[in-house]
């Protein structure tokens, strides 16, 4: 089978997805870093221009969503936008978080922009030193 494809129309459908703002149904992407210190894994998302309002943080089983909306910012009548680089819309991300996770315990922060959450390991999950004890079979062979 033949298939004759464009690659100039390939690129504008990419471009419109990259360009268009992001919908509830559609959303965009938005950029994280996630790093680990000592027992909690901490996860920050830059979401500059957003209302906290606008910010949802969902957790079922392990699945973490974070949803926030950032809309236009001067909506008087008389605004007439001069340059508008800053995407609008609706940005989303989501994680799947391990079963070692303590999912009850999340935190989260919103600061300058960044939303930072804070998901400590489970105390079942965490490093332990087992005791090794002479048993009774030990002493009866040695004895």
């Amino acid at each position: 089978m033949l298939m004759r494809t464009d690659p100039f129309r390939e690129f504008d459908r990419i471009t419109r997805e990259l360009t268009a703002p992001g919908t509830w149904s559609r959303p965009t992407a938005m950029p994280m870093d996630a790093c680990r210190e000592g027992d909690t894994y901490v996860v920050s998302f830059d979401l500059p221009g957003v209302d906290p309002e606008a910010i949802e943080i969902d957790i079922e089983r392990n699945m973490l969503t974070v949803k926030a909306e950032r809309r236009p910012a001067g909506n008087a009548e008389h605004v007439r936008m001069e340059v508008a680089e800053r995407p609008l819309g609706v940005f989303s991300r989501q994680l799947v978080l391990a079963d070692t996770l303590d999912t009850e315990q999340v935190r989260a922060d919103y600061d300058a922009g960044v939303l930072t959450l804070r998901i400590p390991i489970a105390e079942r999950a965490k490093r332990r030193r087992v005791k090794i004890e002479q048993g009774e079979s030990h002493r009866q062979i040695t004895g």
